[in-house]
């Protein structure tokens, strides 16, 4: 029986979360599967990743094989790194990635206006301290 780490989906359209688990190669996406693993939102933002690594890696050991994505996603928890170490590589713990935020969008730019103008005032008083 081949067995497959993958993500299952669930929600609502357009609303999409999925469940990271093992199933059976041969399952529906969203059909039975053999254990859960953990929780993927790519609406949050940054997008929320939670997968109990010490699941996945012993069935990283037992032989499943991740698909691409389900992949990307245990190499975001530090699974992927943690099973490739037991099996004697050295790998690198990746950082988990920055916030994505829209250049365009208006709360955006007022929060960079206000920083900027913090910034000069903090610059105004500073050159005032130094000349008194």
């Amino acid at each position: 029986m081949a067995v497959k780490i993958r993500l299952a989906q669930r929600g609502k359209k357009k609303t999409r979360t999925y469940r990271v688990v093992v199933a059976d190669a041969r399952s529906p996406r969203d059909g039975k599967f053999i254990e859960d693993l953990g929780f993927y939102n790519p609406h949050d933002n940054p997008s929320t990743v939670d997968i109990n690594v010490e699941k996945a890696v012993s069935w990283l050991d037992k032989g499943a094989q991740p698909s691409e994505r389900a992949q990307k996603l245990l190499e975001i928890s530090g699974a992927w790194a943690q099973w490739r170490s037991t099996k004697g590589e050295v790998v690198s713990i990746p950082n988990a990635p920055e916030a994505k935020v829209k250049s365009s969008s208006k709360a955006n730019n007022k929060k960079i206006e206000a920083e900027a103008s913090v910034e000069d005032e903090k610059s105004e008083n500073q050159e005032g301290s130094e000349e008194e």
